[in-house]
């Protein structure tokens, strides 16, 4: 999810050369099919960084013992 996230912005700001049919599906899928995210492309992909940082970090704690 982070790289998706980040490579949708950067798609956004410039052309993303690399691994662009992958990593922008996202952008290409779910934010054309969701009206309310029309106009905000660019906060919707920060945002699925964002997400996809704080999942990584909250499944990588460590367990109380």
């Amino acid at each position: 999810m982070v790289p998706q996230g980040i490579s949708g912005a950067i798609d956004h700001l410039a052309v993303q050369p690399f691994f662009g049919l992958f990593l922008n599906f996202f952008n290409r899928v779910v934010i054309p099919r969701v009206d309310f995210l029309s106009g905000y492309e660019l906060l919707a992909n920060l945002a699925l960084a964002v997400l996809g940082f704080a999942v990584l970090v909250l499944t990588d704690r460590p367990q109380p013992s």
